[in-house]
């Protein structure tokens, strides 16, 4: 009976295991844009700290938000609340002051990513996986400026505009 029991114990071992690995091997799949790729913090393995699976959210699966249209009507409004509220004393275009650099990031992140992390940056670095690795990344916290939903899109727009001149540029 010893031996059968051991056994037992032995293939149900060996089947947590299977469930363990194919669980593990499956985490970090999913959430990519539209190329099919996942959305990552960009930058590959070095922006993770090595060969690590790059973070995924579920406010970030779907087109970049620089693939849309500029709504230019809003740009300037963005712009300024973009200045008025202190945000160039963190992130700048080209260049990364303290927090990430802002180049390109509306074909990293999508607008609905964009805009929780602009109207709820303290939970976001709670709960999404990316701004949970952005957090570690920089070890600063992105605060809370009190903007409402408009405004947050009017930024992402300003954003957009900015990424669109800097890309021209590089041309």
């Amino acid at each position: 009976m010893g031996l059968t029991s051991s056994m037992s114990r032995a293939k149900r071992s060996l089947a947590a295991l299977a469930v363990a690995g194919l669980i593990v091997t499956g985490c970090g799949k999913g959430g990519g844009g539209s190329s099919g790729t996942p959305a990552t913090t960009g930058g590959g393995p070095s922006a993770t700290g090595g060969g690590t699976m790059p973070a995924t959210s579920p406010y970030d699966s779907g087109p970049r938000a620089g693939e849309g249209a500029i709504e230019e009507t809003l740009v300037k409004k963005g712009e300024a609340l973009f200045s008025s509220k202190g945000c160039t004393a963190c992130h700048g275009f080209g260049r990364r002051i303290s927090c990430p650099d802002l180049d390109g990031v509306t074909m990293r992140r999508t607008a609905a990513w964009m805009e929780q992390q602009i109207l709820h940056p303290e939970v976001m670095t709670k709960q999404d996986p990316i701004a949970h690795q952005l957090f570690a990344q920089y070890s600063l916290q992105m605060s809370n400026q009190g903007l409402k939903a408009d405004e947050a899109h009017a930024v992402i727009e300003f954003l957009k505009h900015k990424n669109h001149e800097t890309a021209g540029q590089k041309k």
